[in-house]
């Protein structure tokens, strides 16, 4: 027996449970510890139903939260809670919604800032009022969202006592928007009622059903010249109109409804009797007789039964809007001449652009055609033998620096008329503009040591990458370098920087330590053809390098400037496009070295077969062939004795002019590529003819490559020795389809 046996405890509902449960496990009366078993078990039991009750209260508590939780947050009222500085302290979704702000940007904001100003005055009064009472406050306010649209609320607030200290104000919001816009539009139907029968500014006259006129407000007076007494009860809008048009409505009306409509007030009306806006332009009579346009509208009155009980006819004079729609279809009138005078000037320009383009276009190949001969033989004279004398390689180093320079000018001018024209064509790509710096400083230098100047580049091992177009960039800087050197002083130096200004742009700054600029000659920088005062002075130039540089950068959406100082020097900026990597466009890589030819001997001679009407071009190249023995060359003087003699010898490569008499080089081309015996031979272009758009189409017309004049004699051979290279390849494929057949 347990210490406790023979008492009996007041038993809890829970233990009755207990008990019920453990009868279906008795305890057996054999163990020893009998008694303490059973009391542990009932507790146990005790504890495991306590545990149910307390997680079923729970849930229920959670349940019952999150309904409070629904309903305060989607509540169709705005619940919010003010410190008593009149800070939001916690507000319900609904409240945010109706400010269309996120919950947490309202969070501790004054709402005194979303109260629209003039009203603002009258919150500060109410806030203070309903503090110091506990009794609920009314007030009705026009609030402001952020995006400055507005709505009208309804407040509703009482303190809360939860903090004595520091009471906080329980408000709800009721939009009440649409009760206020209802009565703003009952205000305004009442000022525009009144408006319509005392405005000045437009005829309201109201009829009965018959059409007897019954008010005529002041503005029709006006207008008509009647006083109301002499028309209201005695006349009709229609006696107030032009006859002859009532007459040619009321027939125009007739035949569009399929009804006999009669002349006179029926007219006017019969179109708003039948309930349909009409709005139409009458010729009105005054009292003295003189008459002007009238827009009027015209509405029906009816009863509640919808039964007309009147009309209401709304009239403006319409002199003014006829004489703007006159003096409009003058103006219209004017500028369609205006248009056609300005398309046919157009079409004068665009015809005279297209001339200029073609001049341009044949003026570099008239220029180039004699510089080629120009040039060509006086290179072939520097490298001839013997050599020259020194008194003869002074003479042919000015022929060859000033033959170079002329073609350096055409080249300027030819680029600056594309770039006026808008036919430039640029191959924009991802290039590292520290390797584009390191090529113009090797090109540079020769010409900043001759005039002992001290180079600076940045030597940075962070690439930067810009999106512009090679070849263009590069003659920018060369321009820009070129000019530091040209006009800096004796023993003067040049700095090259570049930097990312921004995470966008990158700076590239040329500083040279010249004589500098003033002001005023900044100022006229960039004009073309202005030298700035150095038209006399040792320095050969146009004055057009810099314009065709600053229009380059910025077809390649960049901007150029320069600062200066005189006597300190002045410094050329560009900004460009940064990329965000290494990006190569295919027709910007710029082709592998080409392998020198090498001759064994006893090695077949290979044959060119040269094109050209041109007798000094001829004779140039008749001399550069001379120089490879493994070379003979053949000549023609027109496109087809060049088709006759290149179906006859079968030649290696075929050097090709384009301007020929007769038919044209892409012409001569097109037919040797049109025949079996023929098309496999390799053409080269060999032409003056060096716009952009010349090249491109010759390349497109099949030429395996294209050399402009003035010849450069190293190109030329490279250009050969390629031409050999495809002809070898051709024959190898041919003899490999032989000896498979």
């Amino acid at each position: 027996m347990s210490p406790s046996a023979g008492k009996k405890p007041v038993e809890s509902t829970t233990r009755v449970k207990a008990e019920a449960q453990l009868a279906h496990h008795p305890v057996t009366e054999l163990l020893p510890a009998a008694d303490l078993l059973h009391e542990l078990q009932v507790h146990q039991v005790e504890l495991e139903i306590q545990n149910e009750t307390l997680r079923l209260a729970q849930t229920e508590l959670e349940d019952s939260r999150d309904r409070y939780v629904e309903l305060y947050e989607f509540a169709p009222v705005g619940y919010l809670m003010l410190s008593r500085e009149g800070q939001i302290t916690s507000i319900n979704l609904t409240g945010a919604a109706l400010f269309g702000e996120d919950r947490k940007k309202l969070l501790r904001r004054r709402i005194d800032r979303l109260i629209a100003p003039e009203d603002r005055e009258r919150w500060q009064r109410y806030f203070v009022h309903a503090m110091q009472h506990d009794d609920k406050q009314i007030c009705e306010l026009t609030l402001q969202r952020s995006d400055d649209t507005r709505f009208y609320v309804r407040l509703d607030s009482r303190l809360t006592k939860a903090d004595v200290a520091a009471p906080v104000m329980r408000i709800t919001l009721t939009d009440i928007t649409a009760r206020k816009q209802a009565e703003e539009a009952l205000v305004k139907a009442g000022a525009l009622q009144s408006a319509i029968f005392n405005s000045t500014n437009f005829s309201s006259i109201a009829t009965d059903a018959r059409g007897v006129i019954q008010i005529f407000n002041v503005g029709a007076e006006r207008m008509l010249g009647y006083t109301a007494a002499d028309v209201v009860n005695k006349l009709t809008p229609a006696n107030l109109s032009d006859p002859q048009e009532v007459v040619a409505r009321a027939k125009a009306l007739s035949a569009e409804f399929g009804t006999k409509i009669t002349p006179g007030f029926e007219a006017l009306v019969y179109k708003a009797s039948r309930g349909i806006e009409d709005i139409y332009e009458l010729t009105k009579i005054r009292k003295d007789g003189g008459r002007f346009p009238a827009m009027v509208s015209v509405t029906a009155l009816r009863d509640a039964q919808n039964a007309i009980i009147g009309y209401l006819l709304i009239g403006t004079d319409n002199t003014a809007r006829q004489q703007i729609e006159a003096a409009r279809a003058l103006l219209e009138h004017t500028l369609q001449e205006k248009n056609t005078e300005l398309e046919r000037a157009m079409f004068v320009a665009e015809k005279a652009s297209l001339a200029k383009s073609e001049f341009l276009s044949r003026m570099s190949h008239e220029l180039r055609t004699p510089l080629n001969a120009i040039l060509g033989f006086a290179q072939l004279i520097e490298s001839g033998s013997p050599p020259p004398t020194p008194t003869q390689k002074r003479s042919i180093d000015q022929v060859l620096h000033a033959g170079w320079y002329l073609l350096e000018l055409i080249n300027e001018i030819l680029d600056l008329a594309l770039i006026e024209s808008g036919k430039l064509s640029l191959s924009m790509e991802s290039i590292s503009i520290l390797e584009v710096l390191h090529d113009c400083q090797a090109m540079i230098e020769p010409l900043a040591q001759r005039s002992d100047i001290r180079l600076s580049f940045p030597q940075s091992d962070d690439h930067y990458f810009v999106h512009v177009d090679r070849i263009r960039i590069k003659q920018v800087l060369i321009n820009l370098l070129t000019n530091a050197i040209k006009y800096n002083r004796v023993g003067g130096s040049v700095e090259v920087t570049c930097s990312a200004i921004t995470n966008e742009r990158l700076q590239i700054n040329v500083r040279d330590t010249g004589e500098g600029l003033p002001p005023e000659k900044l100022a006229q920088l960039f004009q073309p053809f202005n030298r700035l005062g150095q038209e006399a002075g040792a320095e050969e130039g146009t004055g057009i390098g810099l314009v065709v540089s600053k229009r380059l950068v910025e077809l390649m959406g960049g901007e150029v400037g320069a600062e200066s100082v005189v006597g300190a020097g002045s410094m050329f900026w560009i900004e460009l496009n940064l990329a965000s990597e290494l990006q190569f466009a295919p027709d910007a890589i710029e082709p592998a070295a080409l392998p020198e030819a090498s001759t064994l001997h006893g090695a077949a001679l290979h044959t060119v077969l040269y094109v050209e009407d041109n007798r000094a071009n001829m004779q140039l190249v008749e001399q550069l062939i001379e120089r490879r023995p493994d070379m003979r060359l053949l000549t023609a003087g027109d496109g087809i004795r060049g088709i006759a003699l290149a179906r006859i010898q079968q030649p290696d490569v075929i050097l090709m002019d384009i301007n020929l008499p007769g038919i044209s080089g892409i012409q001569a081309l097109k037919i040797l590529r049109d025949d079996p015996v023929t098309a496999h031979i390799p053409v080269l272009a060999l032409s003056a003819n060096a716009m952009p758009r010349d090249i491109e189409n010759g390349l497109a017309a099949g030429f395996f490559y294209y050399l402009t004049k003035p010849i450069k004699v190293t190109e030329f051979m490279e250009a050969l020795d390629l031409g050999l290279i495809l002809a070898a390849a051709a024959r190898a494929a041919a003899n490999k389809v032989k000896d498979t057949q």
